[in-house]
């Protein structure tokens, strides 16, 4: 039979006594696939080359540790396939999720700032789980991923309940930095990743003397201050940019990679879109500099090292160097 020609493949375990951790360890790297269990040590996935090599590498790995362990294809009837793949409908799950979401969602006026998200990660991180191994998706995640964007959309007027309302986009008139030097710049107090971001921006690469105020409110604004991300101010959102993507395009830094990069995952973070990879570490690491700092220019200080080591990452994984 060739492998690659059925639609499922089957691993299965004969552990010796006395392997329990290597049992468990095993068990909860099939869970994380999403398998099903036929039978004790008996474990179904269809046939799919990524996982494929997964399930090689934990069969090598039962064997280096004095177990048996058989990769096989599985050829199916058609009662056998509609059989196999009921096992893995996801639909509980879907349900229960959209039921944690909606609970989260009407919790969110009660809740601080580190908890909400905290459990909003959770959230995200249980429906990443959940798409990963939907491996024959149907009508449920459409109204999970609705149920999701109200949830962050409530979550962010929560966190930020100035958030800037987007600008049409007209386009973004280029600037010369050498006018946008030695200024007062303000936004909004408390600061988050768009805001925090856009300040080391225009520190680092706009104006290396700036100033901040950080407003209790935009209508604090002084007159003789440039403001950033809030309605009204001199940068902000601009049809589908965040402000830190305005300010790249005003100032001419779109070219660098690493400050491309470091855009992708402001604008994930901020409104959502195409997930980047480093986008939850960042926020982790916002939270809790946000906990410890005494008040924002602190926080724009002890996050600054970290962007600075973010742009690079992004820079070499580009390939390419800095405009």
């Amino acid at each position: 039979m060739n492998f690659r020609d059925t639609d499922w493949q089957l691993l299965i375990f004969a552990f010796q006594s006395g392997q329990d951790s290597t049992r468990v360890r095993l068990w909860r790297a099939l869970k994380a696939l999403g398998a099903a269990t036929l039978r004790d040590g008996v474990y179904l996935l269809p046939n799919r080359s990524d996982l494929r090599d997964a399930l090689l590498e934990l069969a090598e790995s039962a064997r280096a540790a004095g177990n048996q362990a058989y990769h096989l294809p599985v050829a199916a009837n058609p009662e056998e396939q509609a059989h196999y793949r009921s096992l893995f409908d996801r639909e509980a799950d879907y349900r229960t999720l959209r039921k944690n979401a909606e609970t989260l969602l009407g919790q969110l006026p009660a809740l601080g700032e580190a908890e909400l998200l905290k459990r909003l990660r959770q959230i995200h991180r249980e429906a990443d789980q959940l798409r990963r191994t939907d491996y024959f998706p149907g009508p449920d995640r459409a109204p999970l991923e609705d149920q999701l964007s109200r949830l962050e959309t409530a979550a962010q007027a929560v966190l930020s309940p100035d958030e800037p309302s987007p600008e049409p986009d007209s386009g973004v008139p280029r600037l010369e930095p050498a006018n946008y030097r030695g200024r007062l710049w303000a936004t909004r107090a408390a600061l988050w990743v768009d805001r925090v971001a856009s300040a080391w921006l225009i520190r680092e690469f706009i104006d290396s003397e700036a100033r901040f105020v950080w407003l209790a409110t935009p209508a604090d604004c002084p007159d003789e201050a440039l403001g950033f991300d809030f309605d009204g101010a001199a940068f902000t959102h601009v049809g589908d940019r965040v402000t830190f993507e305005v300010l790249l395009a005003a100032f001419g830094l779109e070219r660098d990679s690493g400050l491309a990069g470091l855009a992708d995952m402001v604008h994930f973070l901020d409104v959502g879109g195409r997930p980047v990879a480093e986008a939850a570490g960042f926020e982790s690491i916002l939270t809790g500099a946000k906990q410890q700092c005494a008040d924002d220019g602190a926080l724009l200080a002890r996050v600054t090292p970290v962007l600075h080591d973010l742009r690079q990452a992004f820079e070499q994984q580009s390939g390419r160097n800095p405009a």
